[in-house]
């Protein structure tokens, strides 16, 4: 729990994709390397992200990621950050 209330402190709260300044309720400590993977709970391997980012990251039903990507209005840049995470779970390009 230190390391994930490291990590917001850091980032002074604000999603690591989006820059958007985030309430406790709308935090998601992700794993940028999955657990599965040999991720672990150190600092350097969580990120900060909004929830539905972190959804985005891990969904795999093409109209879930259609209504995540319309709800959050990501740019170019964020849309890559995101699919770079997605490659760590192994998943396809959204």
């Amino acid at each position: 729990m230190d390391n994930r209330i490291s990590r917001y402190s850091m980032k002074m709260g604000k999603c690591e994709i989006t820059g958007m300044y985030l309430f406790a309720s709308d935090v998601h400590c992700h794993h940028y390397i999955p657990p599965h993977a040999g991720g672990t709970d150190k600092f350097s391997n969580l990120r900060i992200l909004q929830k539905e980012v972190g959804q985005l990251i891990l969904q795999t039903q093409k109209e879930t990621i259609d209504v995540l990507k319309n709800k959050l209005g990501l740019t170019e840049m964020m849309m890559n950050k995101i699919n770079q995470y997605r490659e760590k779970y192994a998943l396809d390009p959204v």
